[in-house]
């Protein structure tokens, strides 16, 4: 296929780019930081953002034999479609999100084989962005009493 001179130059710049340049342009960027201090990446931002969907119900199911699964239903579309069946999260995704306290379980369903809990999101006030600062009185200069002249 026919390539333009423009094209191929910068294919040849980007080529001889020196790794370590580009990871040190990739290190020095800030990583991704929660509310909470805790590293946020875009698995954890997935998750919430499922979860967090009040028209998706998220659920954990632990099996007898201790195995854990985050999952939900999801609709069939028809514009695109997909969908009618079930998804399933990332399990360590879930449980570091949980431990470090972003969701909560609801109360148990138990069946002889597996128990099922509803996960929701924890609610948790947000920290202010700024630390609250008691307002600074500025003194005012004294008034000076004098005698008012009213004009006839």
């Amino acid at each position: 296929m026919y390539q333009s001179r423009s094209a191929s130059r910068s294919a040849a710049r980007t080529a001889a780019r020196p790794a370590a340049r580009t990871a040190a342009r990739s290190a020095a960027r800030p990583a991704a930081r929660s509310r909470s201090g805790v590293p946020f990446g875009a698995a954890d931002a997935d998750v919430l953002r499922v979860i967090s969907d009040s028209r998706t119900p998220v659920f954990l199911t632990v099996h007898a034999g201790g195995r854990r699964r985050y999952g939900y239903w999801q609709p069939y579309d028809s514009s695109t479609n997909t969908g009618g069946c079930y998804v399933a999260l990332p399990t360590a995704v879930c449980d570091r999100l949980h431990s470090v306290g972003r969701f909560t379980f609801g109360d148990p369903l138990e069946d002889p084989a597996k128990t099922t809990y509803r996960v929701s999101l924890a609610h948790t006030p947000a920290e202010p962005a700024r630390a609250a600062v008691a307002p600074v009185r500025i003194p005012a200069a004294p008034v000076r009493a004098t005698a008012q002249r009213l004009a006839a």
